[in-house]
């Protein structure tokens, strides 16, 4: 997915402005396809000259407020029906855990239990999310709740991982202690 695809597909409800854009990304997309300030002004310019977007208001200290043009509701269309999605699966956290045994046991644990502890603050601020929006708004909203939905169940699975895998290395450790022990009184 593209940012700029995102970008329509918000536009594609209802138009809005570079500020309403960003408001939207944090409470709807912002879990599946986070993006910045500049990013989302950036991409408005772009697509606003590829005439995929028309600038349909100015308003005070020049803001302006976009609406999705026939060609803009046409890429996306395209871009839904014709594009196969990225499904690229990398993730620097499962790369670290190739090495934890480049760390200490100690270390390599409290690896593990920061990433439980970091997904669990995400976890709870996606129920926030959930608690705060009115599902019934709209088509946008069902979907969001689809995709708020895939962001729970896989925040609540890495945490349970997480947890497990530390609780493996805290027993490797135990063993290792045990055998260590049984070795010195042997």
């Amino acid at each position: 997915m593209s940012l700029r695809h995102a970008m329509l597909g918000l536009l594609a409800e209802k138009p809005a402005s570079g500020y309403d854009l960003m408001k939207r990304f944090e409470t709807s997309l912002g879990n599946a396809w986070p993006a910045t300030q500049s990013q989302v002004y950036g991409e408005l310019g772009k697509l606003a000259k590829a005439d995929l977007l028309e600038v349909v208001a100015e308003g005070p200290r020049g803001r302006k407020e976009y609406a999705i043009t026939e060609a803009g509701r046409a890429e996306l269309r395209r871009w839904l029906t014709e594009t196969a999605p990225e499904r690229t699966r990398r993730s620097e956290a499962m790369l670290r855990v190739f090495f934890l045994d480049l760390l200490t046991p100690l270390e390599a644990v409290a690896y593990l239990s920061g990433e439980a502890e970091r997904v669990a603050r995400q976890h709870a601020g996606m129920r926030e999310l959930e608690r705060s929006v009115d599902w019934s708004d709209g088509p946008l909203a069902v979907n969001g709740r689809l995709a708020l939905e895939y962001g729970l169940r896989f925040t609540a699975m890495y945490e349970e991982w997480a947890r497990w895998a530390a609780a493996q290395v805290e027993e490797r450790i135990r063993q290792e202690r045990s055998e260590e022990e049984g070795a010195e009184g042997s």
